[in-house]
């Protein structure tokens, strides 16, 4: 949490420092204001768009840097991103990667480049959160550093751990599915119904990262799912897909099987206003205009509303 140092709030008069006490309150409460409009008291409008607050997952452009998948971001109409670890940080520093273990030099890098684009980030993941704290904390200093909301992970077995951070950093965790594993009965993070039994009795800002995509290739209605999840959804990756299959790739919003607008509905429904990303893992080396398509479908969205 940024907070003010005390040494902002002092006036030295006849070399007596002294506290503008009148000043106080005031500062301290826009300095919570502040981080309540990220956090708690939901997203802010400039942010969103339809009523959403999407952009792009940098896995989409996963071929590129972050700085390019950045301004593609920005290209495609999105007022967010999700950064994902290790992604080659720009054309000029290819050797560099980014993630949580990056120096606050390569942060403030990314940072300054979000700004140029006007695109806040917003969410981190897929990413593992260790067990130990120390290591778990690196992961959310990273967060805090960029003012990201949300946490996207599959470490359920480090919800404990997570759990204590969330409540410190006011920072939420989203626990991500991928398709099932048939030969794997251990991996269970597929079914919204286990994603449930293990988030239901813990702090409200724990729940899931809502892969639809990869619901439909498990074979599950998101629908279905999402309702199953109500109360619980922390994040998305919205994804539409050709066909109800394991194979099957994306495809814009409202063109494929996943039943986009009822999908929107049902978010709107619930209260959830984001962080959506779309996360087109199809035509990887050129999909700027699909995904615009994608953000474009939520716009259209949102005006008929």
């Amino acid at each position: 949490m940024a907070a003010f140092g005390f040494t902002s709030l002092l006036i030295h008069s006849n070399n007596s420092p002294f506290m503008i006490r009148s000043l106080l309150p005031t500062l301290l409460a826009s300095s919570f204001l502040t981080l309540g409009t990220l956090h708690g008291a939901g997203l802010p409008d400039d942010l969103k768009t339809g009523g959403f607050a999407i952009g792009a997952q940098c896995w989409s452009f996963n071929k590129f840097t972050v700085f390019e998948a950045i301004d593609k971001t920005a290209k495609a109409g999105g007022k967010v991103v999700e950064f994902f670890p290790g992604q080659k940080l720009s054309p000029e520093e290819s050797n560099v990667k980014f993630d949580h273990n990056s120096p606050p030099e390569v942060v403030q890098k990314v940072k300054a480049k979000c700004a140029e684009a006007h695109v806040q980030p917003i969410a981190y993941g897929v990413v593992g959160i260790p067990k130990d704290e120390a290591g778990a904390r690196k992961v959310f200093e990273f967060a805090k550093a960029l003012g990201i909301r949300v946490i996207n992970t599959e470490s359920v077995d480090a919800l404990d751990t997570a759990e204590k951070l969330v409540k410190e950093y006011d920072i939420k965790v989203g626990i991500h599915d991928h398709p099932r594993r048939p030969d794997d009965p251990n991996y269970k993070v597929w079914d919204p119904n286990y994603v449930l039994s293990v988030t239901k009795d813990r702090d409200p800002r724990m729940g899931s990262c809502a892969d639809v995509g990869h619901w439909v290739r498990s074979g599950l209605k998101p629908l279905d799912c999402i309702r199953i999840l109500k109360g619980r959804i922390m994040s998305s990756h919205l994804k539409d897909l050709n066909a109800p299959l394991p194979s099957a790739h994306d495809v814009p919003y409202g063109e494929g099987v996943s039943d986009i607008k009822g999908i929107l509905d049902e978010y709107k429904a619930q209260g959830f206003d984001g962080p959506i990303s779309v996360e087109y893992e199809y035509k990887m080396e050129d999909n700027l205009a699909e995904v615009t398509k994608c953000i474009d479908f939520v716009r259209a969205y949102g005006a008929g509303k």
